[in-house]
């Protein structure tokens, strides 16, 4: 066994502890980890330099390796390789090399610079404006693209992305005439149901123009449809009765979250709800995963209950409720990943097979991700003042689902 075979066997040897793992290196040797049970699953390296880049900087080589067809799948999927690597989760050691690596990166993530409306917009360009027949793929026909709720594992993922809607539309406690802002309205699905569900104006921003062209083709039987705008979400005016933001938090960035909640404060009515949807560490602070923020998601934070929570009370807003969501993003992510495989080609004509690769990885280690590390949904109601709900959950669970909840408000 040669000195990087020997390198190899011990990093795996900490990180895959369960399953039934082969790793073949560039020498041909067939390195087993694992105890043996459950499906086998075999990894081959294409070369030495692939081999040195995952042992010392896994967080970033391993999905460009994959993506370059350096580190290939032979048998099982990839999502079990990657189920394998992530599964021990804060018990995995791992060298001091990567140890370091990703404390600098730790560090650096403190020092970024804000997310400023053109920073924003080209972030939000490089993954929203893509051509909307990808998201048709694996999508539901709602085009919902965020955690979706699933109140029994069976569900379809059609059902799951309806309660959702249902689910937030209750926490809302929506009013007849409530004058509601969507910020991050993606395609115009929650938008809509807003509309339908009986509230007033319905004001959905986006920064992406494929988003907002397609939010705007929309049919409702609304009595006020709701109206999508281009426009970032310091640049809004006006007060508004409800405010709802669902999987755009995680692109505000960490050096700006308080500009955000300053400008949720600034657009909420002294009797008003809010009610963000995001996607957040439930382990504490640390950082996105690099390959993420380069391949997929640029800008991009993953943030602690704790500082989103001290950044609402800096701005003088309260937190009035919080809900976390585990594995209803495995879940979601794993009926978009087996949707996307199954029409890969037609993946392949849009783009090309790298495109593939890279979504294909990206789809898998989040699915990975969420359903073996500190990943969870974060639904946090906020309010100026304690009492614009009502003092028990009751009126979240009992309401009709899609419409306006009567109950009272004190």
């Amino acid at each position: 066994m040669n000195f990087l075979d020997f390198i190899l066997k011990r990093v795996f040897s900490s990180i895959v502890t369960r399953g039934d793992l082969t790793v073949i290196s560039p020498a041909g040797t067939r390195l087993g980890f694992g105890d043996g049970t459950g499906d086998p699953v075999v990894v081959r390296l294409a070369d030495w330099r692939a081999t040195l880049a995952l042992i010392t900087d896994p967080d970033m080589r391993l999905g460009e390796l994959y993506m370059d067809e350096r580190l290939t799948v032979e048998q099982g999927q990839l999502v079990d390789f990657l189920s394998m690597c992530l599964r021990e989760g804060q018990n995995t050691t791992h060298s001091g090399v990567t140890q370091f690596i990703d404390r600098l990166r730790e560090l650096l993530s403190h020092v970024r610079l804000p997310n400023w409306a053109s920073r924003s917009r080209r972030n939000v360009a490089h993954h929203y404006d893509l051509d909307g027949r990808l998201y048709d793929l694996f999508l539901d026909a709602d085009r919902q693209y965020s955690c979706a709720y699933f109140e029994t594992p069976d569900s379809t993922l059609e059902e799951a992305q309806r309660a959702k809607k249902q689910h937030i539309l209750a926490k809302l406690n929506l009013r007849p005439g409530n004058r509601v802002l969507d910020i991050g309205c993606g395609w115009g699905g929650l938008g809509v149901s807003l509309a339908e569900a009986g509230a007033g104006a319905v004001l959905g921003i986006t920064l992406s123009e494929e988003q907002l062209a397609f939010a705007r083709e929309r049919k409702t039987h609304a009595a006020v449809p709701p109206v999508f705008v281009l426009q970032d979400y310091r640049a809004v005016e006006g007060r508004f009765d409800r405010i709802v933001s669902v999987g755009m938090f995680e692109h505000v960035g960490r050096a700006s979250f308080g500009t955000y909640f300053r400008t949720c404060k600034r657009l909420l009515a002294d009797d008003g709800v809010m009610l963000l949807h995001t996607i957040g560490c439930a382990a504490g602070t640390g950082f996105t995963t690099p390959w993420i923020n380069k391949y997929i998601f640029p800008g991009g934070y993953i943030p602690a209950l704790s500082e989103i929570t001290t950044a609402i009370e800096r701005a003088g807003l309260l937190v009035s409720d919080v809900e976390v969501l585990h594995t209803h993003y495995a879940l979601t992510l794993r009926e978009w990943r087996k949707r996307f495989l199954a029409h890969r080609d037609e993946a392949a004509a849009l783009y090309d097979e790298q495109f593939c690769r890279m979504w294909e990885f990206y789809l898998s280690v989040a699915e990975a991700a969420f359903l073996w590390e500190d990943l969870v949904v974060f639904q946090i109601q906020i309010v100026h003042r304690s009492r614009p709900v009502p003092m028990t959950r009751n009126y979240i669970y009992n309401a009709p689902g899609g419409t306006i909840n009567a109950a009272d408000s004190h």
